[in-house]
């Protein structure tokens, strides 16, 4: 009975210190906010040049809810963009993920491969994707399929060269282990090597996401007429910065969350490695 009533009191402070965690997040954004909106009704630059951030949440809020239609042709339609450029991105994700993890899992799991392989990829690695534009139009057109493309060029290196120093820094003792205890080497890499090497992966993954962001607004500005992107260039070129702005908001905050899905998938998949760390912290 002691121990209960001496643990409750603990609970109202512990939901506290949570709620001030949270609030410590949005310290910096309403910093630059109120930064923002302050020099932006200085008169130091015109309002159309430097929306304040207040006409940027009304361009944004009707893009997204369609209530008076100063976005024009945009108005309500933020979701059916939004959901445009997100089928591009997770879909070369999804390609530059796979192909990007067995690539590097066998180029640092096996010296033939790294010696047939690795070379070949690492001239291809240092050229911008964006240089890929005028040849992903002529091979796939003006679709989707020139944006999935340069996306998964994006993603694919951030997730091969992680993969492959996740596989090249495992413990060796680990190797040793497991072959003292007599495992084959398709069972060494499924169940040591690959578990060693998930937190380097995931990195990796968190890093390509990003990256594939960015290069589907790039693709929809030059090879597709649909999504953030698009919207981003085309309001540029009818100067309405306001929904530029809206554009850039969309997009880091699809950005965030699509990297704060990625945390929770790595928070489950890598559980052991939280409590190996909380114990050796306690330690």
């Amino acid at each position: 009975m002691t121990s209960v009533t001496d643990a409750s009191p603990a609970r109202p402070t512990f939901r506290l210190t949570r709620a001030f965690q949270g609030l410590e997040r949005l310290v910096v954004p309403a910093l630059l906010i109120a930064g923002w909106e302050a020099f932006a009704r200085s008169g130091m630059l015109p309002p159309a040049l430097l929306p304040a951030p207040s006409a940027v949440l009304h361009a944004l809020g009707d893009w997204v809810f369609g209530f008076d239609e100063t976005t024009q042709t945009y108005s309500g339609h933020w979701l059916r963009d939004a959901l445009a450029s997100a089928l591009r991105v997770f879909g070369g994700f999804a390609l530059a993920s796979l192909l990007g993890i067995l690539a590097g899992v066998a180029i640092g799991w096996s010296r033939l491969f790294e010696k047939t392989l690795e070379p070949t990829l690492q001239m291809l690695r240092p050229i911008p994707p964006v240089s890929w534009i005028p040849l992903a139009i002529i091979w796939f057109g003006i679709a989707d399929k020139p944006a999935i493309f340069l996306v998964f060029l994006g993603a694919f290196f951030p997730v091969l060269m992680n993969s492959i120093h996740g596989v090249k820094t495992v413990d060796h003792n680990l190797v040793r282990a497991g072959a003292m205890m007599g495992a084959n080497g398709r069972q060494m890499l499924t169940d040591i090597v690959l578990p060693a090497a998930l937190p380097s992966i995931f990195a990796g993954l968190r890093i390509a996401v990003g990256s594939a962001w960015m290069l589907t607004v790039t693709a929809e500005m030059v090879a597709v007429k649909s999504g953030l992107g698009y919207v981003l260039w085309d309001s540029y070129y009818f100067l309405r910065y306001d929904i530029v702005l809206a554009a850039m908001i969309s997009i880091g905050l699809l950005g965030y969350l699509s990297d704060l899905g990625l945390k929770a998938i790595m928070a489950r998949t890598l559980r052991w490695q939280q409590t190996t760390t909380v114990q050796g912290r306690a330690g």
